[in-house]
Parts: structure tokens; sequence; C-alpha cells
């Protein structure tokens, strides 16, 4: 009897211990956990057409020359490994857009980017520096999960701040209400469809482990003529 209750004692003190653990890790990343949000794909120097809202990517919202920094166009059909075909990339292939800018269409940072962004305060910013720009994020396809740098603003909205930095849904409905774009390296680490699901958290830069999205990091700010 007594053996039966020690070994019923062990085995409750190993489940505190695993949950206390769980929850140690869970606080580490106090950023919202976005859950089944609807991905699709774009790369740098994509073309307008109809299935992007006719918006070119040969610029980005921080950088008028976004293709040339790159390298070259991201082709997203020719590949070697998770770089494009013919090129090493300058800049992290592994890359996203999120539908908000911290900047206004006037080039002026929005005054509201220090109140909504979790990491706004977190050091003194330059004029022509983005809060967001080459900020990380984790994304989660079932049991893998990646790792990119925000590089760009979509799909089809820039100030959609309720669903970036809270718990809402994305205001953009098209393509089955998207609410982030990813690059070809994303899409071919996480064997995603052209339109999928997926979950994903902001995460900070000294919590990004060791992958191939950390073999080449995007540093570069703004770039406007």
């Amino acid at each position: 009897m007594k053996k039966g209750f020690y070994f019923l004692l062990i085995i409750i003190i190993i489940l505190i211990l695993i949950s206390c653990e769980k929850g140690e890790k869970d606080m580490q990343n106090n950023y919202i956990l976005h859950k089944d949000i609807t991905v699709t794909i774009f790369w740098v120097g994509e073309d307008a057409s109809e299935e992007n809202g006719y918006i070119t990517n040969t610029p980005s919202a921080w950088d008028e020359k976004w293709t040339e920094h790159y390298g070259g166009i991201d082709d997203p059909d020719n590949r070697n490994g998770y770089y494009p075909a013919g090129f090493i990339p300058k800049e992290n292939p592994f890359y996203f857009a999120l539908p908000y800018n911290d900047f206004d269409e006037n080039g002026n940072r929005k005054k509201e980017a220090y109140e909504i962004i979790p990491w706004a305060k977190e050091k003194k910013w330059g004029n022509l520096e983005s809060m967001c720009k080459n900020r990380w994020i984790k994304i989660i396809k079932g049991d893998k999960v990646a790792y990119a740098q925000w590089e760009d603003v979509g799909p089809f909205n820039e100030d959609d701040k309720e669903y970036v930095f809270g718990n809402s849904k994305p205001k953009n409905t098209i393509n089955n209400y998207a609410g982030l774009d990813v690059s070809p390296a994303v899409r071919d680490y996480l064997n995603l469809k052209d339109i999928d699901k997926i979950d994903w958290q902001f995460v900070d830069e000294k919590d990004v482990p060791d992958g191939p999205w950390k073999e080449i990091i995007t540093t570069s700010q703004i770039y406007w003529e």
C-alpha cells in the first residue's frame, strides 16, 4: 500500500514540475500568439498582378530599391535550397509582411507607434529607423517552426494595428482573410501551400534559435530617395 502511495506521489510531483517548466517557457514570450491565420506567398521583385492586387514588390514599404539591395528577384519557382537560383541574396531570404507600417504616407512616424508597438520604448529610434522593419516572428505549421524578419507591409492593408499588435482577426478579406505574407524560403521550410493556415508570434532577436534564417540577417534600414 505504501509503495503505491509513494509511486503516486512521485508521479504527481513529476507532473507539477513539468507544468511549472511549461509555464516558465510560456512566460518567456509575452507577445500574443495569433492562431489560425491565413498565410500567402510573396517575394522580392514580384510584379504587380491581379493575384496581388496590382501591388508591385520591386520596392518595399521601407526600401525603394528593395530588389536591388536584396540582390535580384527572389524567384519562387527557381530555387537553390532556400536561396533563389543564380545568386546568394544580400539580405535574409526568410522574410515576411504584416499589415502595419509605423510610418505614414508622408514619411512621418505615426504618433500611435510609441503606444501600440510592444518594443517601442526599448531604445531611442532614429528619424528614419523603423520600429517594425527587421523584427522577428516565429511561424508555426503543425510540428514545424520557422523564423523570419519583417521586411514589407501587407497583405492588402497597412494600418491593421488591432490585428498585428492585438487580438483581432485581420481586416483584410481577400484570399480567405489573409493576414501574413511569407517568402519562398519560409514556404519551402514549412511546406506551405499558396494559401494556407499557420500560427505566428513576435519573438525577440535574442530568442531566435540557429537555423537557415540566421545564415544572412537583414540589418538595413529605411531607404527612400
